[in-house]
């Protein structure tokens, strides 16, 4: 909720500074589509999937093998085990931060790519990664990775089929419902593990 909220304030300081017109962006990939059999696709979808898949790959490789990633999992399991090993968590929420900004700024030059410039529904976007890591499971990569395609995928059929008979605005709405209805069966998400507590 704080970073619901922290979004919202955000998003209206920057638009207080810098408006709410959309503002131009170079291309950063070639706007000529590339023929995969019968269908064009555009160059920035395809670039943005190989650069999201690099991405995926090193971040996982430095979560399981790179001594700052194991100390990031285990203070995130428990910050007071960490701090009893000697790992600093301060330094560790610093680095935590460090990254979510440098790959939320390489996800915004792409998408602002392919959108053709920058505005403040970009940050909308941010909103649907909440269902999408949920709906996946917090602790799981491969998850999320469903996640993101389950939710890609309800969200178009929501648009092409519900929206016509509700009048729109389903497709917006039907990620929230189906996280909802999920957290409901299982409140870790769906590959994500089950912590059970002993008392």
């Amino acid at each position: 909720m704080v970073t619901l909220g922290l979004s919202s304030i955000l998003r209206a300081i920057v638009q207080g500074i810098w408006g709410t017109d959309t503002r131009p962006m170079h291309a950063v990939f070639s706007l000529e589509p590339i023929q995969i059999g019968p269908l064009p696709v555009a160059r920035g979808y395809l670039y943005s999937a190989a650069s999201v898949a690099v991405l995926l790959v090193a971040l996982t490789l430095f979560f399981k093998y790179a001594r700052p990633g194991i100390a990031m999992r285990a203070t995130a399991d428990s910050q007071q085990v960490s701090l009893s090993m000697g790992i600093s968590v301060r330094r560790i929420f610093a680095l935590s931060w460090s990254i979510a900004a440098v790959v939320s700024a390489a996800g915004g030059v792409l998408l602002a790519t392919m959108r053709g410039g920058v505005d403040g529904s970009l940050a909308i976007l941010g909103l649907k990664v909440l269902p999408v890591v949920i709906v996946g499971g917090l602790d799981s990569i491969g998850g999320a990775i469903l996640g993101g395609l389950l939710v890609g995928v309800l969200e178009n059929l929501a648009g092409g089929y519900l929206d016509p008979i509700f009048g729109g605005g389903v497709k917006e709405v039907a990620p929230f419902v189906a996280l909802v209805l999920i957290l409901m069966i299982r409140p870790y998400g769906l590959f994500g593990k089950v912590r059970i507590e002993r008392v």
